[in-house]
């Protein structure tokens, strides 16, 4: 990304009406270009001097290459760490195709948190085909390193995983997996190991508080847009980071506009009236009268990937599936063993 197109992203991301805003920098790897990085901070600073908005910053980072300088940037603007995890080391490096990534990226996370604070290093994990076998270690590798959180997340169909042959098999066997792993969660709980699994802790925020969570893929009105734009190097906005990836394999069906563009044009132009026909579920078949909507959300841009149109189907979404039988398990849990998971559930939404 040029500096020009940094000024101008940062320029339209002020133009948000929301007091809060989050600056993420994602890649490829952003810790590489901590000048750019630094640059794009300072200027929103001086812009919210105007504006006084509450500003968060994140850094979307694979940690290999968190050098002293990215890491003195992190702790003056008080950048929070986001990095990706995805089990024991033999699970991360094979899914990662090289031997020794899970211990540069241990090693990242511990000089991470040395630099800017244990709570400010967050880890995600993404569920290969392998890691559907190692529930119990996936959660475990987690707890050892410190972590008191998790997400267990399924693969999505954009990039490289769409390679994947069988969404059918694999989405059966994530639900089972994901169970599993929430089962032992349960128990390391009940043992006085406090560890939030976040997408339960999401849908319970909605089921049980008056509060919102701001988890862009269970909103209606969708995420897209409504909270999140993505600004590209290359000056291209895209509604969502999912619709940018489809972009990277020539697939522009949800850019915006670009950096040079008003931010009306962008957010309430033709692409975004087109998207808007489509992101609320309340007003989509299978969707406007099932019992759980008011837990889920809508996401044209995955429907576009998997069902070849934004307004998709439900009777064969792979992800309706799968958010169905999470949000079931959650409620047969509160009613079945309510005294035993209450108390649980309520520590994490509190």
């Amino acid at each position: 990304m040029s500096k020009e197109t940094m000024a101008k992203s940062v320029e339209l991301m002020f133009r948000s009406p929301s007091d809060s805003i989050t600056m993420e920098f994602q890649g490829g790897e952003p810790s590489l270009v901590p000048d750019l990085i630094e640059y794009g901070i300072k200027l929103a600073e001086e812009r919210n001097k105007e504006v006084g908005k509450e500003i968060h910053y994140v850094l979307c980072t694979n940690s290999i290459h968190l050098t002293d300088r990215m890491l003195d940037i992190c702790k003056k603007y008080g950048v929070v760490i986001s990095t990706s995890l995805d089990g024991p080391a033999f699970l991360h490096n094979s899914n990662r195709g090289k031997k020794d990534s899970y211990e540069k990226v241990v090693a990242g996370i511990e000089k991470g948190r040395q630099a800017v604070g244990y709570g400010k290093v967050s880890a995600l994990m993404t569920t290969s085909v392998e890691g559907l076998n190692y529930p119990i270690e996936i959660v475990d590798e987690y707890v050892k390193l410190g972590f008191h959180a998790m997400f267990l997340r399924a693969l999505n169909p954009y990039g490289l995983a769409t390679h994947n042959d069988n969404w059918s098999d694999y989405t059966d066997r994530f639900i089972e997996f994901y169970k599993k792993a929430f089962e032992h969660i349960l128990e390391l709980n009940k043992r006085g190991t406090y560890f939030v699994e976040e997408f339960a802790a999401i849908v319970l925020r909605k089921m049980l508080t008056p509060y919102c969570t701001g988890f862009v893929d269970l909103q209606s009105p969708a995420g897209v847009i409504n909270s999140v734009l993505i600004y590209n190097y290359d000056g291209g906005v895209y509604c969502s980071d999912e619709s940018r990836m489809l972009a990277e394999f020539n697939d522009y069906t949800f850019r915006l506009g670009s950096v040079n563009d008003k931010y009306e044009d962008l957010v309430f132009g033709k692409k975004a009236k087109e998207i808007a026909n489509v992101w609320a579920n309340e007003a989509l078949a299978g969707c406007s009268d099932c019992a759980l909507k008011q837990y889920c959300g809508a996401d044209p841009v995955r429907n576009y990937s998997t069902q070849g149109d934004m307004y998709g189907n439900r009777a064969t979404s792979l992800l309706c599936r799968k958010d169905k039988a999470i949000i079931e398990y959650l409620i047969s849990l509160i009613i079945e063993r309510h005294d035993e998971v209450m108390p649980i559930f309520r520590s994490w939404v509190s």
